[in-house]
């Protein structure tokens, strides 16, 4: 029995569940849909055997209602049970062609008709057509005897009438081309009858006309002839030998005239099948039988043998169910008068499980894209030869596998898969294909294939941080590998290639393409210039990693550079300041208590943390230990009470030093005048005295006195007014006024902390004027007065003589 499973390309994107049976099997039973996908309708053909390979037999593509050239781009292909191909189709016409020339008996045999099943597969999309092909017969073959000379004994005292049918010829063609009749020679004594047996076929019979003698003709020779029906007829002939005997009173007669056995298809050969047994009443030579097969087919006699003696009917050969279920045989037995008697014996062939089922691959596709549900793997036919449950077939995969046998008509299963395959989480199935029969003990058949799962571009590129962070030192060397992004991606191939780039930055006026590149295949980020941390100390962009599929995915990544401080600033001194025409120099009263404040040395440093941190120290000094600077806030103050000893005019070098590494530093000169009280307010400096020391130009003096007489009041009255507004402001002074910062210093520069910057409590106009003896002192209040912040009491009782000594009324 042969099964015959199809399976169709449909299923579900519902994720697998497990089952509880072992496996998942599909019972091949036949389903007829009657949709024309499913197989519904037949397609019928019929070709004359012993045609030559190639010979047209339709044009299939006009039948099935397909256009021109879509066989071929469905990829039809023509499927037989087995790997026999008996037709192909061209793909360009269409044309349902014969692959090789066919003999109708090799394929069929005796079976009339000759009916070969096939099924049209079109691949894309998967549909199937059951078709027939009909091989027709041609009479290619003639009536022959399997036997030149066929032996009849008939005794002498035959009556007229008395009927001897004769051992037939064997005709392989079918229909109206096999036997059609039998002739005999002429003669006297006999003439024939062509009789028609159970099972159809027609026998010779050969009737006694006149009575014999054996005295005047002890044997006669006549010629036998076949004829079939075809056109031209073919025939054979044999020769019937006819020996008169005497008289023999009674013919054997068998126990049965029916005998009937089964036998096992694998009994061994020589096994005993049955025995026949007759008598014969006469004694001596006319009670001798003899046992024979009569008008047996050529498959009897290759099948079994008979004793004749023993009437023992044995196996020549292996019988075999699935080629000839049943046979057929009468046996006739002679005894030595020449009467016998015949018996039929009909032998059924009992099937066992002797044949594996079979398993044939149609349509197999190796490599799946991943997320296609129900994608079509493999198209495979199964059979087994046995009948019965020997013939009963189950189709069987592993479990937990997202693959599906589906069934549809008979002869095809379909291997579909159930949803869409992942390649990243999969790559590789080893399916194994089981096909198990029903009997007893069981046999299967095991076919193994492997589907790989194709890439798809659906997976994105993934950085492995979502940011990064980068520190550079600033006064870096060009080209400097700054650090490196890395993204990675689970598709395979092109579609896993990386390649990086810079995207546009947020800020539309940061200048990253003067700033950093990137290397696009490993993505290493590099410095284009040499980064100042003073002009930019931070900046971010973004990153773009793009693999190289169609449609090419990308994601993003953010990066965020820092520019790390190197000491590459000095400290800068604010106050005092060292570039001024006339030095100024600061006012220290001898009775002064030690820890004085003289003045602050105020410095800046553009670097950034323990780089700016800056330090006082005094490098040089008139008199060592006199005065002492505060290492942190830069305050000069008196170290001891002053004496009388003490020079009036004080020079000190005080150091600033930042904390970097290595520390740069800078230095400022500081002049201190010692005073007694403010009588005697101001002594020159160095520089200063020298050039009061010189004489005045009279000339000078008389143009000055001659110039100031003729001028009005009013005019000098606007001068002074416009000299004081000048004077306030701070701006363009005198040309021996002392230059002072204008406006505040940044927020930067403030420092609240005592670490030496200028912090805005301390904003001084306060400075010397060089020029005579009569230079004016100008002493302006500060924000917060740190004298009073010294000692209050003290300030207190001294400004009021200052104030008197010098004439002028300070607030």
């Amino acid at each position: 029995m042969i099964k015959y499973c199809i399976l169709l390309v449909s299923g579900t994107m519902e994720t697998p569940q497990p089952k509880v049976t072992q496996k998942r099997q599909v019972t091949a039973i036949i389903i007829l849909l009657l949709l024309w996908e499913a197989g519904g309708e037949i397609i019928k053909y019929s070709v004359l055997e012993e045609r030559d390979s190639g010979s047209f037999v339709a044009n299939l593509a006009k039948d099935l209602g397909l256009g021109l050239g879509e066989l071929a781009s469905r990829g039809a292909q023509i499927l037989f049970k087995g790997n026999k191909q008996h037709l192909q189709i061209e793909q360009k016409s269409g044309n349902l062609i014969l692959k090789e020339k066919v003999d109708r008996e090799d394929l069929c045999g005796d079976t009339d008709p000759c009916i070969l099943h096939f099924q049209v597969l079109l691949k894309n999309p998967v549909q199937f057509i059951q078709g027939e092909l009909q091989i027709e017969d041609v009479n290619d073959h003639a009536p022959e005897f399997l036997e030149n000379e066929i032996l009849l004994k008939i005794s002498e005292s035959s009556h007229p009438g008395s009927a001897y049918p004769l051992k037939i010829a064997q005709d392989l063609d079918v229909g109206s081309n096999t036997v059609q009749n039998y002739t005999i020679s002429s003669n006297f004594h006999f003439h024939l009858f062509t009789r028609n047996h159970s099972d159809g076929r027609k026998y010779p019979e050969l009737v006694l006309d006149q009575e014999l003698d054996r005295e005047e003709q002890p044997e006669l020779r006549l010629t036998l002839t076949a004829m079939d029906g075809g056109s031209p007829p073919k025939t054979g002939t044999s020769q019937v030998l006819i020996i008169v005997l005497d008289i023999n009173d009674n013919a054997p007669e068998f126990a049965q005239q029916l005998y009937q056995v089964q036998v096992p298809e694998n009994s061994p050969t020589g096994s005993l099948v049955i025995t026949v047994s007759a008598r014969d009443l006469d004694a001596g030579i006319h009670g001798e039988l003899s046992y024979s097969f009569f008008q047996s087919s050529n498959h009897v006699i290759q099948a079994f043998e008979i004793n004749t003696v023993t009437g023992d009917i044995r196996l020549k050969k292996k019988l075999d169910f699935e080629e000839i279920r049943s046979y057929h045989m009468e046996i006739e037995a002679s005894d030595g008068g020449g009467l016998s008697g015949k018996c039929t014996v009909a032998v059924e062939v009992m099937d066992v499980n002797d044949n594996a089922p079979e398993l044939t691959i149609s349509l197999l596709i190796n490599d799946i894209p991943e997320n296609t549900p129900d994608a079509v793997v493999a198209v495979f036919g199964i059979s087994d030869s046995d009948s019965g449950n020997n013939g009963k077939m189950t189709c069987s995969i592993q479990d937990h596998l997202p693959f599906l046998l589906k069934l549809t008509i008979e002869n095809f299963y379909t291997l579909v898969t159930e949803g869409a395959l992942d390649r990243e989480e999969r790559a590789e199935y080893n399916i194994t294909i089981t096909v198990t029969d029903m009997g007893t003990p069981r046999l299967k058949t095991e076919h193994n294939i492997t589907v790989l799962v194709a890439d798809v571009n659906d997976n994105a590129p993934a950085f492995t941080q979502t940011s990064y962070t980068l520190w550079v030192r600033e006064n870096n060397s060009p080209a400097l590998h700054i650090g490196t992004v890395s993204a990675t991606d689970t598709d395979a191939g092109a579609n896993a290639q990386v390649t990086y780039s810079l995207l546009p930055p947020p800020d539309p006026h940061l200048p990253l393409a003067s700033l950093v590149s990137i290397n696009p295949d490993n993505g290493h980020l590099f410095a284009l210039t040499s980064l100042d941390y003073e002009a930019l100390r931070a900046f971010e962009f973004r990153v773009g990693a793009a693999d190289r599929g169609s449609p090419a995915l990308s994601s993003q990544a953010l990066v965020r550079v820092l520019v790390a401080d190197a000491n590459d600033n000095a400290p800068f001194v604010l106050y005092p300041l060292q570039n001024a025409s006339a030095p100024c120099a600061e006012l220290v009263p001898r009775a002064a208590e030690p820890g004085y404040l003289v003045t602050k040395v105020v410095a800046v440093d553009g670097d950034a943390g323990q780089n700016a941190w800056l330090s006082y120290q005094l490098l040089k000094a008139t008199e060592p230990g006199l005065f002492g600077v505060w290492a942190h806030n830069g305050e000069v103050r008196t170290a001891r009470l002053l004496s009388e000893r003490d020079a009036p005019k004080q020079r000190l070098v005080v150091l600033v030093k930042d904390n970097g590494e290595p520390p740069l530093s800078a230095s400022v000169t500081l002049h201190v005048l010692l005073v007694d009280g403010f009588s005697q307010p101001y002594l020159p400096p160095p520089e200063a005295e020298a050039a009061a020391a010189a004489p005045a130009d009279p000339l000078t003096v008389y143009l000055v006195v001659a110039l100031a007489s003729v001028s009005s009041l009013f005019l000098f009255s606007v001068l002074v007014f416009v000299a004081v507004r000048l004077c306030r402001r701070g701006g363009a002074g005198s040309a021996g006024r002392c230059p002072v910062p204008e406006g505040h210093f940044p927020g930067h520069l403030v420092d609240v902390s005592g670490t030496g910057t200028l912090s805005q409590s301390y904003q001084y106009e306060v400075c010397l004027t060089g020029g005579t003896v009569t230079n004016e002192f100008k002493f302006l209040k500060p924000i917060l007065p740190t004298v009073q912040a010294q000692d209050p009491g003290r300030n207190s009782d001294e400004n009021p003589t200052f104030r008197n000594s010098l004439g002028f009324n300070f607030q």
